[in-house]
């Protein structure tokens, strides 16, 4: 990534659009891009999964500042 900023600063979050069901959460920069090759594959996979359900399972994701940095 060409930031300057690690990128942790900020997270791309994927709210779950039925109750019970699972959120995903993704360090990201600040325009929401996130650096798939630094995922571990767990975390790749997940990614992958969210993208795929968006709208179906999952509400369209959103940028916040992260709560891990």
């Amino acid at each position: 990534m060409n930031s300057s900023h690690a990128c942790t600063d900020y997270e791309l979050r994927f709210n779950a659009l039925f109750a019970g069901r699972r959120n995903y959460a993704f360090p990201c920069d600040a325009l929401g891009h996130v650096d798939i090759d630094s995922l571990s594959e767990r975390a790749r996979i997940n990614y992958l999964y969210a993208r795929a359900v968006m709208g179906i399972e999952l509400a369209w994701p959103e940028v916040r500042p992260s709560l891990w940095h």
